[in-house]
């Protein structure tokens, strides 16, 4: 059963001469209620994707310096986090994980708090936490910095996801703090399949695949179930559509247990997030690329009510204008674009469940801001 409606606030991009958008991200969150949080002398989280180099689209640490420069004015100790990835990059082990971020621009000179990655050096420093009333999962392994941590505020990059349909902060928070064994579980059920007649045997998929599951054979890529993790990078890299999930329900199971993980990181202690929906692009930061944005520019939404946040960001998104020359341009949308871009996507099933589970509302009032 939904609960009650749920406040969000919502800036635009529009800036006037004198004021800064980050002037205005941070009047949006003390209207938000950021300041009824008692942060005096804790340890504060701020969820953040540092960006997979190559990839421009993820937020620039200005975002992460007024988040942090608030939590600290308010006597709180910030610190920025992400836990490592589970598919080949520069962000799978630790050393390589803040050499990226740094590489992006996020430093204790630029943002004012620290870098640190909640499950360490190998991926391996988590803990087991239960998940009240978790229907596909009992507990989660979740980075052990983010546990340790007193308050947890997310702030994410309003996009498109090639596996969930979008990612806001219910990701954010569930598959980025899930430590490399918590994302392999959460990915497990998934197993994709490689359609022989439209694979052109570039390999390009292979490149991405961490457990090397992936070959080329008779100039068709192919896959072994055995080795594949389910992560989904596949089908992100494949150009030609070729690869897809061979059990229909996967991506609904990866949603479902994406927002038990959230539950886990959230349960039992203060939390409040942020969206940037700008340069919302087809796919994941996580991409060592992004293609170009699918709508305009939106604006700054935050709520202490993760499900409320995400659907308001996919109201409005749903609600803007396609851009001709971008990935959503290229498909007939039948007026969902997340689904329109990634077909064997459902985003309500992830909504849905994190309404089941207690984790916020669907139902929201939008307070704008100027």
């Amino acid at each position: 059963m939904d609960m009650k409606s749920s406040k969000v606030y919502f800036t635009d991009m529009r800036c006037p001469v004198g004021t800064s958008l980050l002037d205005k991200l941070d009047r949006l969150m003390l209207k938000a209620g950021i300041e009824g949080v008692d942060f005096k002398n804790r340890y504060v989280a701020i969820k953040i994707h540092f960006g997979e180099p190559g990839n421009l689209s993820f937020l620039r640490p200005n975002f992460a310096k007024t988040v942090a420069d608030r939590v600290k004015a308010l006597g709180g100790v910030p610190f920025l986090t992400d836990c490592n990835t589970l598919y080949v990059g520069r962000r799978n082990n630790g050393p390589a994980h803040l050499d990226a971020a740094m590489e992006n621009g996020y430093s204790p000179l630029s943002t004012g708090c620290q870098n640190i990655i909640a499950d360490g050096l190998k991926g391996l420093d988590d803990i087991e936490v239960p998940i009240e009333g978790g229907e596909y999962l009992k507990s989660a392994r979740i980075g052990r910095a983010v546990m340790d941590a007193d308050i947890v505020i997310s702030l994410n990059h309003f996009k498109g996801h090639e596996c969930t349909g979008f990612g806001g902060a219910i990701k954010n928070i569930g598959m980025g703090c899930g430590s490399r064994a918590g994302k392999m579980i959460m990915h497990n059920d998934g197993k994709p399949r490689v359609d022989p007649e439209l694979c052109a045997g570039c390999g390009t998929c292979i490149g991405y695949c961490a457990q090397n599951a992936i070959s080329l054979e008779g100039g068709t890529a192919h896959i072994d179930h055995k080795k594949c993790a389910g992560c989904g990078r596949c089908l992100g890299s494949c150009n030609f559509h070729a690869i897809s999930n061979e059990d229909s329900s996967s991506n609904d199971k990866l949603n479902c247990k994406m927002a038990e993980y959230a539950k886990a990181v959230l349960q039992g202690r203060p939390h409040f997030h942020i969206s940037v929906a700008n340069q919302i692009s087809p796919y994941c930061d996580c991409h060592g690329e992004n293609d170009a944005a699918v709508v305009p520019d939106i604006g700054i939404f935050a709520s202490f009510d993760p499900v409320a946040l995400d659907k308001a960001c996919i109201d409005a998104v749903n609600a803007s204008p396609v851009i001709k020359d971008s990935a959503l341009g290229e498909v007939k949308s039948s007026g969902d674009h997340f689904t329109g871009i990634h077909p064997s996507t459902d985003w309500r099933v992830q909504i849905g469940h994190a309404v089941k589970l207690g984790l916020g509302s669907s139902d929201y009032e939008l307070v704008r801001l100027t």
